[in-house]
C-alpha cells in the first residue's frame, strides 16, 4: 500500500523544500551561536593575558624600584654645576615626580655604584636613568631604560626624621641626607591605582 499525500499524490522518500530551508536555517543558527562563543572565549583570553602581562610588568617595576632604594648612599654627586644632594626629589609637573640619587653597587657584582634617576616621560613611561658613575662628567650622558608603561600619574612622598611625608628632598627639617621611608602613589591609565611604601636602610 503507498501513502499518498494531502493531495493524492504518492511522497518519496526524501525532504521538501520548506525542510531543507528549516534545516540550513537552525544550522546557521548553531554556527552564528558557536561564532559568537569562540569570539568570547577568545576575547577573554586576550583580556586576561594583557591584565596578566600589565600586573607582571608592575611587579617586576616594583621589585627594581625596592632593590635601587635599598642600595641608596648618602654620598653627593659631583656634577657640572656642582653637587647634588645624596638624595634629590622633586614633586614634579603634570605626570608625576622626579627622583635621583646615589647608589651604591649590588653585592652580585654586576654593576657599578652610579647616579640613578626615576621619572615619567612624554609616552607615559617610566624611564629609568642611569648615569656612568657617581660623579657625572662634563660629557657623561645617561642612559634612559623604560621601565613601566601606561603611566598616567607618578608620585612620591618621603618621611623625614620626625615622621612627616613630605614630596620634596631635602626637606626643610635639615634632617639626614637620605629619608627613612618612600610613600609611592602609581596611577595606571586604564584607572587603576597602587601605593605603595618601600623602607630604606638608613
Amino acid at each position: 500500500m503507498r501513502l499518498r499525500g494531502a493531495t493524492g499524490c504518492p511522497r518519496s522518500g526524501g525532504f521538501t523544500l520548506v525542510e531543507l530551508l528549516a534545516v540550513l536555517v537552525v544550522l546557521s543558527l548553531l554556527a552564528l551561536m558557536s561564532h559568537r562563543g569562540l569570539s568570547a572565549v577568545l576575547d577573554a583570553r586576550d583580556h586576561v593575558r594583557g591584565e596578566a602581562g600589565k600586573w607582571r610588568e608592575l611587579a617586576s617595576f616594583c621589585a627594581r624600584f625596592e632593590r635601587d632604594l635599598r642600595l641608596a648612599a648618602p654620598r653627593p654627586g659631583r656634577t657640572v654645576t656642582g653637587v647634588a644632594p645624596a638624595w634629590h626629589g622633586e614633586p614634579g609637573g603634570a605626570s608625576g615626580a622626579r627622583l635621583a640619587f646615589s647608589r651604591f653597587a649590588p653585592l652580585e657584582g654586576k654593576d657599578v655604584a652610579r647616579r640613578i634617576s626615576y621619572q615619567v616621560n612624554g609616552g607615559r613611561e617610566i624611564e629609568l636613568w642611569l648615569w656612568p658613575g657617581l660623579d657625572v662628567a662634563p660629557a657623561a650622558q645617561a642612559e634612559r631604560f623604560p621601565v613601566l608603561s601606561g603611566v598616567r600619574q607618578f608620585d612620591l612622598h618621603y618621611l623625614n626624621s620626625e615622621l612627616v611625608w613630605v614630596d620634596a628632598w631635602p626637606d626643610a627639617s635639615g634632617g639626614p641626607a637620605l629619608p627613612l621611608a618612600v610613600r609611592m602613589r602609581i596611577a595606571l591609565v586604564t584607572g587603576e591605582e597602587i601605593v605603595r611604601v618601600f623602607a630604606l636602610n638608613t
